[in-house]
């Protein structure tokens, strides 16, 4: 787990030098991309938020020095597994937790859009499978499938194919493709 507090951009010179910005948390604040960036760069490719909220700034002197700034009281729970991918992929796997955790007996949650019932078969992304079953978690739970069919990108993961899928079918053999083949 890694808990801090986050900014939705990054806090420029002159605010993170005042001292009570600083002494507040507040200037000192990581911009959250940045931090899940960083937490990717040394082996932690899939950081999940387990708890986050919004911190309300009630002093009017800094608020009026923060404005456009949000800052957020944040959870991650990380994992260091090697083949963990970038994005949420569906290989059509499907987790039971068992309950047989003594601190979540009804419940295990794993982040804050995982949240499985006892005895309730919940199809999950690649990820999450083996963030269960590759860590200490693997007796709590059953698990089901592999990883042979590949199905796209996890449903509801909120990663789109960027590309433009409104044109009718177009031959390519009649589009100019330039230079590129």
């Amino acid at each position: 787990y890694f808990s801090d507090v986050y900014c939705n951009r990054r806090i420029p010179q002159h605010l993170v030098d005042d001292q009570e910005l600083y002494g507040e948390c507040l200037s000192g604040a990581l911009y959250w991309n940045d931090f899940e960036n960083l937490s990717k760069s040394v082996g932690f490719s899939d950081p999940r938020v387990v708890e986050s909220r919004q911190l309300n700034v009630s002093n009017p002197r800094l608020e009026k020095l923060l404005e456009g700034f949000k800052f957020y009281s944040v959870t991650y729970r990380l994992f260091k597994i090697s083949s963990l991918e970038p994005h949420c992929e569906d290989y059509g796997h499907a987790i039971m937790y068992k309950g047989n955790l003594p601190e979540s007996p009804d419940h295990f949650k794993l982040d804050d859009h995982h949240v499985f019932l006892k005895n309730k078969v919940t199809p999950v992304c690649g990820n999450s499978y083996k963030m269960l079953n590759d860590t200490r978690y693997k007796d709590f739970f059953e698990f089901y499938g592999n990883f042979d069919q590949h199905f796209g990108i996890f449903d509801g993961c909120g990663i789109t194919i960027p590309y433009n899928s409104n044109q009718s079918n177009v031959s390519v053999a009649n589009q100019d493709l330039g230079s590129c083949c």
